[in-house]
């Protein structure tokens, strides 16, 4: 291995510990909210108490650590401004909407259609085919989060009414959810770019004012309460999971994903996105007692073996760029991998 492709190779690894951790924190989101939803709170007011804390602790975060990030943000306003509006607020909008059409499955499964409109966007951005692998590493792991959402099997929610509304509002959710990947690729691995700080913190900020507005608004439904929460079993005060949703699936999940992007590039960090659905059912369990099922466990290793699957087919494309650790770099004069 060369020096280039074994820093590369490092590059990628880094990227893939800041999207696990990403889907990882991501995934709290649920259960923490969930608990103050069960305590009387309205999940517009989840959403306004969550993207709001977040912003003020990574304002803090930035204030620290990323001197002058206001007026870097000011220099990329439309950037910052788009994806704290549609990635941020907009996946949230269209989701609330989504779930008082369908069962919340059946909701998530069209949110996370997302990596197909990712691989898409890529193929009709550079007009490079991906490899069949990948296409079967979407399609299995996409399959996969159909059994951990529990839509096939015992109970599942097959036989539910499909309302068109619904799915249009699930589709919005998709869509939000796909540019969230294409634009924190905005973000710059090295540093000499818009910093992954910067697009977080203004984003959440920007987020955080368009969720309140629709609130206040009368567009989505507000409503505050002082109720106890449950968590693992025990009781706490609300702010213990208000704080939690602020911290860590909020501040921490924005911004290891953007740091992850931007080191895999959108497509395959979509895919290790889809991981969060595990992840959520894990929290769910440890943190509000939910059962899991076999089917589920089934399902979460079928999520992994088309993830894993994709990523062989990554690695037999020249789609990225030459900081990938599977690029062009070393082979014979001409000769090229997996172009179509």
């Amino acid at each position: 291995m060369t020096a280039s492709n074994g820093t590369a190779a490092g590059h990628f690894r880094t990227g893939m510990i800041f999207a696990v951790a990403s889907a990882f924190t991501f995934g709290m989101a649920g259960a923490l909210g969930k608990s103050l939803i069960e305590a009387g709170w309205s999940p517009t007011a989840a959403v306004v108490a969550r993207l709001t804390g977040g912003a003020l602790v990574m304002a803090v975060v930035a204030t620290i650590l990323r001197r002058g990030w206001v007026r870097e943000a000011l220099s990329h306003k439309g950037t910052v401004i788009a994806y704290g509006a549609i990635p941020i607020a907009g996946a949230q909008l269209c989701y609330f909407n989504a779930v008082t059409y369908l069962p919340v499955g059946v909701a998530l499964l069209l949110e996370y259609a997302a990596p197909l409109l990712v691989v898409g966007w890529v193929w009709a951005t550079t007009r490079r085919r991906p490899s069949t692998l990948t296409l079967a590493g979407v399609a299995i792991a996409i399959a996969g989060i159909t059994l951990v959402l529990g839509l096939v099997g015992p109970g599942s929610h097959t036989g539910a009414q499909i309302s068109l509304a619904g799915i249009g509002w699930g589709m919005g959710a998709a869509i939000c959810a796909a540019c969230y990947f294409v634009m924190s690729d905005k973000a710059s691995a090295d540093g000499t770019g818009l910093h992954s700080i910067t697009l977080a913190t203004g984003g959440l900020l920007v987020g955080a004012a368009t969720v309140a507005l629709l609130g206040l608004s009368g567009v989505m439904p507000l409503a505050f309460t002082r109720h106890d929460t449950t968590l693992a079993g025990v009781t706490t005060s609300w702010l213990v999971p208000v704080i939690a949703l602020a911290i860590v699936p909020t501040a921490m999940a924005y911004t290891f994903g953007i740091m992850g992007i931007s080191r895999l590039q959108p497509r395959f960090a979509s895919l290790v996105g889809l991981s969060e659905v595990m992840f959520a059912v894990l929290s769910a369990w440890a943190l509000l007692g939910e059962a899991i099922t076999g089917i589920q466990l089934v399902g979460g290793a079928v999520v992994l073996a088309g993830l894993a699957l994709a990523r062989q087919g990554d690695r037999g494309e020249a789609t990225w760029h030459d900081d990938w650790p599977d690029s062009l770099e070393g082979l014979p004069a001409g000769q090229t991998i997996g172009r179509s």
